[in-house]
């Protein structure tokens, strides 16, 4: 009862006790998240361009993930080296000063990656292909499909836990 107490005035004052806050931030800090998006509208307009840059439509979306991911807190924001995927992820980038790493496409989550992210809350830039198969290799089975050549808005949240278990989910943005 009287622990009961304790917990219900610490509630009510804002009263932690440092040794179960410290515990508390501690766990948080050992989860890794994982923001993965396609990269927005592209320009389709010359279909020899391997390179193309955001249509205006992608423009805003790009601005639109900004919006979206305002109130996370991304510890780092990482792309591929293609005019889409950077453009998609600078207005992120900027808004959270970060500057954009780039990753390799044909090693997908290798063990660089997870030692520079571990225990971080990161954003992944990728394409309709990259993105399903880096979720999963977070994820260490195949959960996720390529994605439709017409879908610009999903967006893909991997966390590792603590204990090294994965969650995901896929939510759609308009």
């Amino acid at each position: 009862m009287a622990n009961i107490i304790t917990i219900f005035f610490s509630i009510i004052l804002g009263i932690t006790n440092p040794a179960e806050e410290s515990n508390m931030n501690i766990q948080q800090n050992e989860i890794t998240t994982y923001y993965l998006i396609r990269h927005a509208e592209k320009d389709r307009s010359d279909s020899s361009n391997r390179n193309p840059e955001l249509t205006q439509e992608g423009m805003a979306r790009a601005k639109k993930w900004a919006e979206v991911l305002k109130n996370v807190k991304l510890d780092a924001v990482y792309s591929t080296d293609y005019n889409r995927t950077l453009q998609t992820a600078k207005p992120t980038a900027d808004m959270n000063k970060l500057e954009i790493l780039n990753y390799d496409t044909k090693n997908l989550y290798n063990e660089d990656f997870q030692e520079a992210t571990k225990g971080k809350t990161v954003l992944v830039v990728g394409h309709s292909n990259t993105t399903p198969q880096f979720a999963n290799a977070i994820l260490g089975k195949k959960r996720y499909g390529d994605i439709d050549d017409k879908e610009n808005g999903a967006l893909f949240i991997v966390q590792v836990l603590p204990n090294g278990e994965t969650t995901s989910q896929v939510l759609y943005i308009n």
